[in-house]
């Protein structure tokens, strides 16, 4: 029964004129294929997603097919930052950016960045994304509304000690979907059981209604976190699962 229900609300997600109300959003990320094996180069990547925030630096090279070398440094997000104005978590960022690259002596290099911002967010191009509404905790001022990669630029702008290339902004489903296709390229699915939980899966593009075109395929991050959001699933809530929502930070999500 649950079940056929989520896959209602996925087929509604994906309607051009239903996924406006549609409480499974399923939203397109516009990335158009999994990885093939010939992807080469030196990349940064930023992963909030939680109460901590994670920088990487990531070496792949095609002959060996493999990533070569990923360094890694974690930062923890203090509870009132989670809670605080927008642009002091975008500062923290920066700055946790920067120490990382300053250490790892990649200061000078200008390298491209993926960010995984992993909460509910309207992509419009792959480096344009606005944050739909926060979860997991977080509830920072000024920036439901706004696209986060732009925030970022500001922050790194308002530094003004090192630089990035171009920005992908991808999340944490479709980054768990896209480092397992690397190693195996029938992975078509991503998913994440953590603070919270999503989804992501290569779709058909003629079946999103909601974006124009017919050829091809993309990635649909589902967020599939939302599903009851509009009482859908009322009916087998147990009082202890209305308890624990009334009492959290996000509730009704």
């Amino acid at each position: 029964e649950v079940s056929a229900r989520l896959r209602k609300d996925l087929l509604r997600g994906l309607g051009k004129h239903s996924h406006h109300k549609a409480p499974v959003k399923m939203l397109p990320t516009f990335v158009r294929a999994t990885p093939d094996g010939t992807e080469k180069g030196d990349f940064l990547a930023l992963d909030l997603g939680g109460t901590n925030f994670r920088v990487l630096h990531v070496r792949v090279e095609e002959e060996a097919q493999k990533v070569l070398k990923m360094d890694s440094q974690i930062c923890a997000i203090p509870q009132e930052m989670m809670l605080g104005t927008g642009e002091q978590l975008f500062d923290h960022i920066a700055t946790c950016l920067g120490d990382f690259l300053e250490s790892h002596n990649l200061k000078g290099q200008t390298l491209p960045l993926g960010f995984t911002f992993s909460f509910p967010c309207e992509q419009l191009e792959i480096d344009k994304s606005i944050l739909i509404r926060w979860t997991k905790g977080f509830n920072c001022s000024g920036v439901e509304g706004k696209d986060v990669v732009q925030l970022l630029k500001e922050a790194i702008h308002r530094r003004g000690d090192y630089h990035i290339g171009s920005v992908a902004m991808v999340n944490d489903t479709v980054g768990t979907m896209m480092s397992c296709g690397y190693k195996d390229q029938s992975c078509e699915i991503g998913m994440i059981i953590g603070t919270g939980t999503n989804a992501c899966y290569m779709e058909e593009i003629k079946n999103v209604k909601r974006i124009e075109g017919e050829d091809g395929r993309m990635c649909i991050n589902t967020e599939w976190g939302g599903f009851g959001d509009d009482g859908c699933l009322d009916d087998i809530l147990t009082e202890f699962d209305v308890e624990v929502d009334k009492t959290s930070i996000n509730p009704g999500l």
